[in-house]
C-alpha cells in the first residue's frame, strides 16, 4: 500500500454550494494503516472514492469540534457498520467528542436496535473504541502521533497533529498564525496547513450573510496563506500543502492567487488543495531529504 495523503474535503467552513468544495477531511495512509483526519460532510463517500473500503479504516482523528470537522463522524462510523464492519475502530477526539458520539447513538437508537435485532449485527456502540486526547503524545509505537494545542479562538481544544513512521506528516488543524507550530512540524516530509486569502474575506462575509463577528473570527482564528508559507519555511518541511481553504468556492480566486500569496515566503514544493487530490509521501520524503542536504552544505 502506497503511503499517501488524500485531501478529501478542502473547504474551510461548513457551507456547501453547487460545484464547490466540501468541508475538511483527509485520508492518511501510512505504514499500512488507513487514518482519517477530520470528518466534514462528504468524508464517507470521499474515502470510498479514494479506493479505500470502510472495512479497512484503522484510525479516526478529530482535531476539534467545529461542525466542518466532526459533523460526519457518526455517519462515517454508522456507514462502516452497515457496510459490514465487525472489527472495532479506534477514534481519537478532543474533550467533548464523547458527548458528540453519545448524542449520535441516541439519535439513531431506533435504527441501531432494529439492525441488531433484525439483522444480527453487533451493537454499533461496541464497534467504536473512543479515546479522548490532550496535548502531547497521543500514540507511541511504530506509529507515533503527537498533538499540539493551536490558537483557534474561541475553541480551546483544537490540536495540530503530527504522524511519524516511515514518513512525517503534520496537519495544522484550524489555527491563527501560531509560530510554535514551526517547531512542532520541524522537518516533516509534508505539512498540511490551513490557509486564508485576506483579500477575499469581505466577499465571503457578504456571501454567508455574516457581519462583524464573522469577520473578526476569520481574522483572529485562521492563518493567511502568507503566514502558512512562513511556518513551512521556518519548519524546514519538505512539502507544503494548503488545506481548509478560505475561500475554496469563490470563482474570483483560483490557484494563481494562492501561489502568488505563498511564493514570496516559500519557494519549496507546493500543493494547493482540491477535493480528491492525492500526494504520494515517497516523493515528498525525497524532497525533504534534498532540502536537509542543501542546509548541511
Amino acid at each position: 500500500m502506497t503511503d499517501r495523503v488524500v485531501l478529501i474535503g478542502t473547504k474551510g467552513g461548513p457551507a456547501v454550494r453547487p460545484g464547490g468544495a466540501l468541508p475538511t477531511a483527509s485520508l492518511l495512509q501510512l505504514g499500512g494503516r488507513r487514518i482519517v483526519v477530520d470528518c466534514g460532510l462528504g468524508v464517507t463517500a470521499g474515502i470510498a472514492r479514494a479506493g479505500v473500503s470502510l472495512l479497512d479504516v484503522d484510525l479516526v482523528f478529530v482535531t476539534h469540534l467545529h461542525s466542518d470537522h466532526v459533523l460526519e463522524l457518526g455517519p462515517l462510523l454508522h456507514t462502516a457498520w452497515t457496510t459490514g464492519r465487525t472489527r472495532p475502530i479506534t477514534v481519537y477526539g478532543p474533550p467533548g467528542t464523547d458527548a458528540c458520539w453519545a448524542a449520535f447513538l441516541n439519535s439513531m437508537a431506533f435504527d441501531n436496535r432494529i439492525r441488531v435485532e433484525d439483522e444480527g449485527r453487533v451493537p454499533l456502540a461496541e464497534l467504536v473504541d473512543l479515546r479522548i486526547y490532550e496535548e502531547g503524545e497521543v500514540m507511541v509505537g511504530d506509529l507515533k502521533v503527537t498533538a499540539l494545542r493551536v490558537h483557534h479562538p474561541p475553541v480551546n481544544d483544537c490540536f495540530a497533529l503530527r504522524f511519524d513512521q516511515d514518513h512525517s506528516v503534520t496537519f495544522s488543524a484550524d489555527t491563527g498564525y501560531f509560530p510554535p507550530l514551526a517547531d512542532f512540524a520541524r522537518h516533516s516530509n509534508l505539512l498540511v496547513h490551513e490557509a486564508m486569502l485576506p483579500e477575499a474575506v469581505e466577499a465571503l462575509v457578504a456571501r454567508t450573510n455574516g457581519g462583524d463577528a464573522l469577520r473578526r473570527h476569520l481574522h483572529a482564528s485562521h492563518t493567511t496563506a502568507q503566514d502558512a508559507a512562513r511556518i513551512a519555511q521556518a519548519a524546514g518541511v519538505g512539502h507544503l500543502a494548503l488545506h481548509h481553504l478560505i475561500p475554496a468556492d469563490d470563482p474570483a480566486y483560483g490557484p494563481d492567487n494562492w501561489v502568488a500569496a505563498v511564493r514570496p515566503h516559500w519557494t519549496g514544493p507546493l500543493t494547493i488543495g482540491r477535493d480528491g487530490l492525492e500526494i504520494e509521501l515517497e516523493r515528498v520524503k525525497y524532497a525533504a531529504a534534498d532540502k536537509l542536504d542543501r542546509k548541511r552544505e
